[in-house]
């Protein structure tokens, strides 16, 4: 990936980049994260399931990323 193609996004407030047309679920997997333990803000929203593949990284873009963790 060259770094002039990169676009710069922030994952939990800290600076990431990725190649333009990146999908969320591609992005979770460069993450290494688990789509099925995790939830996610996208520019303030909570993005459901449903639009994660077709949801594309844009330049500027704020992620949370939240882990479910289960127990008792």
């Amino acid at each position: 990936m060259s770094n002039s193609a990169a676009i710069s996004l922030q994952v939990n407030g800290t600076p990431h980049s990725c190649p333009p047309g990146t999908d969320l679920p591609a992005l979770l997997s460069q993450l290494g994260l688990d789509p099925r333990l995790i939830a996610v803000e996208y520019n303030g929203e909570i993005l459901h399931r449903q639009f994660w593949p077709t949801t594309q990284m844009q330049s500027g873009d704020r992620l949370e990323i939240v882990t479910i963790v289960g127990g008792g």
